[in-house]
């Protein structure tokens, strides 16, 4: 069985704050450590559930943040940024028996985590078919289109119960809960362990229940914080100007979703 894993930090067990997932600051060692063991946790739940083989994508700002001597040996590590589509699944396909997402926040818009956005600081939301979008569903959408289901997620309260909208299949473990401009967190020790019977519970179950449902077509709606960037992708083949802040755009194909926003946000 082949794993796909897709880490980010914003929703890792403590981190609050810019300053803790910024590779710049002082306060980023101890996050990237808590990213690295969670992501190992989950590895090893796959392993335990039968996985030969985990791939895992580095997804948080640089993709160069997980240590990798920290992993177990079957990992097949994806460091830095392609600029491929896919972006924080990049190298996922139909080979893949299931996606797991570890250390993924609430999206941009919602108030249940401090570190709530979606992509980058440039949309103040995303949305697909009306639905608000966050990483997870960007990036569970993505798996569907190539027939992969997701089978567990992990990170804040506000972000599982949007899984559980979703696709109440999919295994969650949230490790923190955002209250305004604060966070109340797990024991790192206690997110661990907890990831790592989830992702196994999950895998020995039937995954194919946690196939997302992908609509036929979609329609991608960005809104922009500032008007100056929604008046540049208002030149992108296709978009339509809904007003200064918010550009449309519809595409048959899920893979012209991600093309676009690669290129306009």
């Amino acid at each position: 069985m082949k794993i796909y894993i897709s880490a980010d930090i914003e929703g890792v067990t403590g981190a609050t704050h810019d300053d803790e997932t910024d590779a710049k600051k002082s306060d980023y060692g101890e996050f990237r450590d808590q990213m690295t063991a969670e992501v190992a946790a989950a590895c090893e739940g796959a392993l335990a559930a039968g996985a030969d083989e985990v791939w895992v994508k580095d997804a948080h700002d640089t993709g160069r943040n997980l240590q990798a001597g920290k992993l177990p040996k079957e990992v097949r590590l994806v460091r830095g940024w392609s600029g491929h589509p896919l972006s924080m699944a990049q190298e996922l396909d139909g080979s893949f028996a299931a996606m797991l997402m570890i250390g993924y926040h609430s999206r941009a818009g919602l108030a249940t985590s401090p570190l709530a956005h979606t992509m980058c600081g440039v949309a103040g939301h995303i949305k697909v078919n009306d639905r608000f979008a966050s990483e997870f569903l960007l990036h569970g959408y993505a798996a569907a289109s190539v027939g992969v289901p997701v089978a567990f997620v992990s990170g804040d309260q506000g972000l599982c119960d949007e899984v559980a909208v979703v696709n109440p299949a999919i295994g969650t473990v949230a490790v923190k809960q955002g209250v305004g401009d604060s966070t109340i967190n797990l024991h790192p020790a206690a997110a661990v362990e907890r990831i790592r019977t989830g992702v196994e519970a999950s895998l020995r179950g039937d995954v194919k229940r946690c196939l997302i449902p992908i609509p036929d077509r979609f329609v991608l709606e960005i809104g922009y914080r500032t008007h100056v960037k929604a008046y540049r992708a208002g030149f992108y083949p296709g978009a339509h100007v809904v007003d200064a802040f918010t550009v449309r755009f519809e595409h048959a194909d899920y893979m012209d979703v991600l093309r676009t926003i690669m290129f306009v946000l």
